[in-house]
């Protein structure tokens, strides 16, 4: 299997560091489609685009592979141990209680406040006016986290300054994953303890919300009542500090991805006009009940295709990574136990040997005829039974989004070019649009 060393990793690390998603092209293309990658001397992982060497991973052979220490006990060490940092029986527990909570019926109780939250939003939007719209859907994405946990928003000071602690930690987790090397650094400056600091502080935030809760008696149908109140099988509750480290997953997870997610798409549909008419269209001939939850997924179909498709070109969640607990094998690889892989949802979304026209915006792909085409080569919420328990959530967020803009506003890009940069997540740089008054 060839190779990138350690040392040519140090000597491009500013490069890489720049744009790494160029780097790993690059090399995808020159070194096959998996390459092993040393990210220190004598520590390497295997970098993969192969789609069935995904599926076997993610899927097929599930139980053989873990989340890496990376995010087991790297990302745990700022975000506690919820859903997405935890393994085996703990996380089969947790998945089992909280992913009830987001099966679209459930979610009709949150749905108003929902859409509520994004209305308002919508209406501060300052029309003919060009602006970066990222910081906007940030703002939105957070404020419909916070209501829909919370059923309220607290003290406006509080919520600012969880989101801005919620951002330091991403920022600085991401360079610990990408100079893994310089943690030595982080140590001695305090860096990595200031940054602890601030998640302990975080964590204390959302402690005082739900012991508030505990103590109101008050119901308010929110998803923090819905958590408060699911048993597991033998009839007890999570405990405070669970639901702290579930909460705080679900603030992480569900404002970053979905907001990139939303101006990626209002992008796409700034850039292709021809393509946001058939939205506009789409909405004009709603009925009531695309006011509701399961009616309004029923209806924007075509919506559902465009928010697909940028998913597509543009995956928030663009990698993920495993480990093997136990020896596997792989047509004519073998995999050892310990041996950690980083898997690029992005490279496979744009492999030409897979898509028609891969980096061309081509809503139609998912189609109720063709979408059946992409199933084990499409991952915008990751895939098996680790498949993120928030995706009806974040799929009705951006669908109500999208479809009240695009009813308001006509959006105008001013970009040539949609520019994103890889954090934890596919972030987007530079999105600058106009909304334009409809006038109906």
């Amino acid at each position: 299997m060839k190779e990138v060393s350690f040392f040519e990793l140090m000597l491009k690390a500013p490069k890489i560091m720049k744009n790494p998603l160029r780097f790993h092209n690059r090399k995808f293309n020159k070194l096959g489609d998996t390459f092993r990658i040393y990210l220190k001397p004598s520590y390497s992982v295997l970098f993969t685009r192969d789609h069935e060497l995904t599926q076997q991973i993610l899927q097929k052979a599930q139980k053989k592979y873990h989340k890496s220490p990376l995010q087991s006990e790297k990302l745990k060490f700022y975000l506690g141990g919820g859903l997405l940092t935890s393994n085996g029986t703990y996380w089969r527990q947790q998945r089992k209680l909280i992913q009830p909570s987001f099966y679209k019926k459930k979610l009709e109780t949150v749905a108003s406040i929902m859409r509520k939250v994004i209305l308002d939003e919508i209406s501060t939007i300052e029309k003919d006016l060009v602006f970066d719209v990222y910081n906007f859907t940030t703002d939105l994405a957070f404020k419909v986290v916070a209501k829909s946990l919370f059923g309220y928003t607290s003290d406006v000071a509080t919520m600012k300054r969880m989101q801005y602690i919620i951002e330091k930690i991403q920022s600085d987790f991401m360079l610990e994953m990408r100079l893994p090397f310089l943690r030595w650094w982080r140590e001695i400056s305090g860096r990595r303890k200031e940054t602890k600091q601030l998640s302990v502080e975080l964590q204390g935030l959302i402690y005082n919300v739900i012991e508030a809760r505990r103590h109101s008696g008050e119901a308010h149908d929110d998803l923090l009542d819905i958590l408060l109140h699911s048993t597991y099988e033998d009839g007890t509750s999570m405990t405070n500090d669970q639901l702290v480290d579930e909460i705080l997953i679900l603030f992480v997870a569900g404002h970053e991805t979905t907001s990139s997610a939303l101006t990626f798409t209002l992008a796409l549909l700034g850039k292709y006009s021809k393509i946001q008419d058939k939205v506009f269209t789409e909405v004009n001939n709603f009925s009531d009940n695309a006011n509701h939850l399961m009616g309004l997924f029923e209806e924007a179909t075509f919506t559902k295709q465009c928010i697909d498709e940028s998913m597509r070109l543009f995956p928030p969640a663009y990698f993920t990574d495993r480990i093997a607990i136990e020896d596997d094998v792989y047509g004519n690889i073998s995999i050892n136990k310990h041996q950690e892989f980083l898997i690029s949802f992005f490279e496979i979304h744009r492999n030409p040997k897979l898509w028609e026209d891969a980096n061309a915006f081509k809503p139609e792909r998912f189609s109720k005829d063709k979408i059946k085409n992409y199933s084990g080569i499409y991952y915008p919420f990751g895939a098996g039974p680790r498949m993120c328990v928030g995706s009806n959530f974040a799929i009705y967020e951006m669908l109500v989004t999208i479809t009240e803009i695009v009813k308001k506003f006509e959006i105008i890009s001013t970009n040539d070019q949609i520019e994103y940069k890889p954090l934890i997540t596919l972030r987007p740089v530079n999105v600058n649009l106009k909304f334009k008054s409809r006038n109906h």
